[in-house]
């Protein structure tokens, strides 16, 4: 997808200064903003990095006015790691937080999403859509059957979030043949209220937009959140079966919208 506005251009990360653009914006977005941190944050440089990057590709949104000597240019992401591409270095990024047998055990597509983060200045605008578009033309062209990745809460006060929690435990969790589970050693239950005592309206505008978002298209949760205190947030793993998403779903994911 091409954004219709001249300001930008969306593209796979096409050299080193494309990656640490991408980096650094991570960088802004889940160490300064979120708190987060990892072993390969690189604090001196401003990046927010790990050994999968590699391996994936990256989608990143441009903005052309913006200084690239500077690395200041990228202001979008989408990080992408497919199924060939995790047979490569061994494991996908969410087996660390969650038990990916059974979507492994269905021998479909597989695509994982990660790394997602949209510059603050630029939020509430066409940036998101620019990048679903990409994503969209990218699932087609690899035949992609099976999307999912790790979404985040802001935080780790489980008391402050158990009512958007278990409302995603309630109304949306995976199918048993999808439905992965929070490793046993982060594993936090998300069943924390009934179900007839939660305040639906206020337990969404508590949930990120990132996940509603993949929820209009159909998409499910995995059993148990992930606690991770280094980043500083309470993960949940979305899961998107292409196959299943209604004609108007699907339109919501791939039409394309102008500035």
């Amino acid at each position: 997808m091409t954004p219709k506005d001249p300001r930008f251009a969306l593209r796979f990360a096409r050299g080193g200064d494309d990656l640490k653009a991408a980096q650094r914006l991570r960088y802004r977005v889940f160490v300064e903003e979120l708190g987060g941190d990892g072993p390969l944050v690189d604090h001196q440089a401003r990046l927010e990095r790990d050994e999968f990057d590699p391996y994936c590709d990256h989608l990143v949104l441009v903005d052309l006015d913006r200084d690239e000597a500077a690395l200041d240019h990228v202001v979008g992401v989408y990080r992408l790691l497919c199924s060939d591409a995790a047979a490569k270095i061994g494991r996908f990024y969410t087996s660390r937080e969650y038990d990916l047998s059974r979507l492994l055990a269905t021998g479909r597509n597989l695509l994982e999403l990660g790394r997602s983060c949209v510059d603050v200045n630029y939020r509430g605008g066409k940036a998101m859509y620019y990048l679903w578009g990409g994503l969209a033309d990218y699932v087609a062209a690899h035949k992609i059957e099976i999307l999912f990745g790790v979404a985040s809460f802001h935080g780790t006060d489980i008391v402050a979030l158990a009512e958007p929690l278990s409302l995603l435990h309630h109304r949306h969790l995976a199918p048993e043949t999808l439905r992965v589970r929070a490793m046993p050693d982060h594993f936090q239950r998300m069943d924390l209220m009934p179900k007839e005592q939660i305040n639906r309206p206020r337990a969404l505008r508590a949930t990120p937009a990132l996940i509603k978002a993949y929820l209009r298209l159909g998409g499910f949760v995995g059993e148990g959140a992930y606690v991770d205190h280094a980043f500083n947030t309470t993960d949940i793993c979305l899961i998107l079966d292409t196959a299943t998403m209604s004609a108007r779903q699907g339109d919501l994911y791939t039409k394309r919208r102008g500035p």
